[in-house]
């Protein structure tokens, strides 16, 4: 019989607990779910867990997996599961918080293992791969994610239903520590970090500020040709602002925020939606007007965990490619279809193919505004859009923003592997705090929807997704040197600098290496950074006014007159349109 492999990742999370606890009987457990790619589990002991135990817990897994042990169900109530679990605190703990009402809980045991758990598992460990897992690392982790809880021992292992299967994913891991983005940055020279004056934030070179212009640039031009206007608001706000807003109770702790003299507290503006509705809030609004589309290049400060920054993927300060539609309810629809289209287009032009989406539903928190009824009525306006457009999805239970249900967008890199970006979020909420209103045509103020839009999300965070998937082989237009003019020799220095002249004068930036190294030197170096285009020049090209052409990835060279040369990379430089 074949199991998902959410079962079989789950089933292995209890054959490790199971391991640990025999290797270290006075282990506490804390809990532990499947993820993607594998599974993880928390423990509370005074051994410390290091690379060196690794093998030892797998070798004990394959044996208990080999020993073809059960994974029996028992139903209970709560008086019977805290006997169960009397010597487990952290099981106690979540028992004593858990209000039964009468219901049963659902425990499992596997040999000496037992766990509080609702399942489902597969039938024997007999189902279960001898192979197809490794534990990858031990880390950290606070009991309940609360730093002022308990550190706990956090293992991590990858796990999959083969060892054939865990053997292609291994070699992707190797691939994707190749092209990690901060390793990338250096290679390129593109950006560096300053962990002891800005953690978090980027410090940018030329080359990787010139495609952090051009991305903008790319973005820009696509939301001019759909009629966005463009706006900026302020970096730091009065906190009233954000309380109003609710996003101060959501994300107070994680805000940048200092009294000044007068005793006003004043935020460094970590989302740029409140901005954007003051905006729209000047002046008198009519029906005519709408839809509305305010964009920003928002740069926006969050203060996140130290430990979970993480090159460009993870930082502090960034930009979102922010925007704001006004509309009204009947012209909801077709909105939330045209930007979905619109960031599926733009993905597309990146070479990102596989594109999926998740509708987001109302989160369990105590920090979500807004009514019951409200709520119901944005969930069934998007899902209204995407079943009537014929848009597939699934559905992420409670994992909507605090203001509103949100359709999110994932792509999956040339790697597998698959990341959040894009996002349409539909808010009937805010206006209301803000007491947005346009004239409708019976003359009477109404309110307008607003949907919080992003399409690449962060730049910055994006960036590196495309640096990664592409290993630094950037598409011509989105280079920072698309092409690099090497002379063979000093005698040949001055053709050289005509040719950059030459495509200086289309718009091509480019440079001459007129470094005194041989010409072999110069192109192993440019190649490791990811240069395009190498233009070799010599007495023949001189003589013929022509360049010979090193392509990145192609041994094949080939020489072209210079004028020919200048129209190519003209029309390769252009914005994917």
């Amino acid at each position: 019989m074949s199991y998902p492999i959410e079962m079989i990742r789950h089933s292995l999370a209890h054959v490790m607990a199971a391991a640990v606890k025999k290797l270290h009987p006075d282990v506490k457990f804390a809990g532990g779910p499947a993820i993607e790619n594998g599974f993880y589990y928390d423990f509370d002991t005074d051994y410390r867990f290091s690379e060196a135990d690794f093998a030892q817990i797998e070798k004990e897994m394959r044996d208990l997996i080999k020993s073809n042990g059960r994974f029996e169900q028992k139903i209970v109530d709560l008086d019977e599961a805290k006997k169960i679990f009397a010597d487990q605190p952290y099981k106690m703990e979540w028992l004593n918080e858990y209000d039964a009402a009468g219901e049963k809980l659902s425990v499992y045991t596997f040999r000496d293992f037992t766990d509080l758990c609702r399942g489902p598992h597969v039938e024997s460990s007999k189902d279960l791969p001898r192979d197809g897992f490794k534990i990858r690392n031990v880390a950290g982790a606070y009991w309940k994610g609360d730093s002022k809880n308990k550190m706990l021992q956090r293992i991590y292992v990858d796990a999959f239903e083969s060892k054939d299967a865990l053997d292609e994913f291994l070699k992707m891991q190797e691939e994707a520590a190749a092209r990690d983005n901060r390793k990338l940055g250096r290679e390129m020279d593109l950006f560096h970090f300053e962990p002891e004056y800005a953690p978090g934030a980027v410090f940018w070179h030329d080359k990787g500020f010139k495609i952090y212009r051009r991305l903008i640039d790319y973005i820009r031009a696509r939301q001019n040709r759909e009629g966005y206007l463009e706006i900026s608001t302020p970096s730091v706000m009065d906190r009233s602002l954000w309380e109003r807003s609710g996003h101060w109770a959501k994300y107070g702790a994680h805000n940048y925020s200092g009294t000044t003299q007068d005793g006003k507290v004043f935020c460094v503006k970590p989302m740029s939606c409140p901005g954007g509705m003051l905006v729209f809030g000047q002046g008198i609004k009519s029906y005519k007007d709408l839809p509305l589309y305010l964009a920003e290049f928002g740069k926006v400060n969050r203060y996140e965990a130290a430990g979970s920054l993480a090159g460009l993927m993870r930082v502090r300060e960034f930009t979102q490619d922010d925007a704001h539609i006004f509309c009204t309810e009947d012209q909801l629809e077709a909105e939330v279809v045209k930007i979905l289209k619109l960031i599926k287009d733009i993905y597309n032009a990146f070479g990102f193919e596989k594109i999926s989406m998740k509708l987001a539903t109302r989160p369990l928190s105590e920090f979500r505004i807004g009514s019951d009824e409200v709520w119901d009525r944005a969930e069934g306006a998007l899902k209204h859009a995407l079943d009537t457009n014929g848009i597939e999805y699934e559905i992420a239970e409670n994992d909507a923003a605090f203001y509103g249900p949100k359709i999110d967008n994932y792509l999956k890199d040339s790697m597998g592997r698959t990341w959040q970006c894009g996002t349409v979020q539909l808010d009937m909420n805010l206006p209301e705090r803000f007491d947005l209103s346009y004239i409708g045509e019976d003359g009477e103020r109404h309110r307008p929807v607003m949907l919080h839009r992003a399409m690449l999300g962060s730049i910055e965070r994006f960036m590196g997704i495309f640096l990664e998937s592409t290993g630094g082989n950037l598409p011509l237009w989105l280079s920072p040197e698309p092409v690099v003019v090497v002379p063979i020799s000093e005698k040949y220095r001055e053709y050289a600098e005509s040719v950059v002249a030459d495509l200086r004068a289309a718009g091509i930036y480019t440079r001459a290496d007129l470094r005194d190294e041989k010409v072999n030197y110069k192109v192993r170096e440019l190649s490791l950074a990811k240069t395009p285009i190498i233009a070799v020049v010599g007495e023949k090209e001189s003589c013929d006014k022509t360049v010979t052409l090193r392509r990145l990835g192609i041994e094949k060279q080939e020489t072209i007159p210079l004028a020919d040369f200048v129209e190519q990379m003209k029309d390769a430089i252009k914005l994917p349109l």
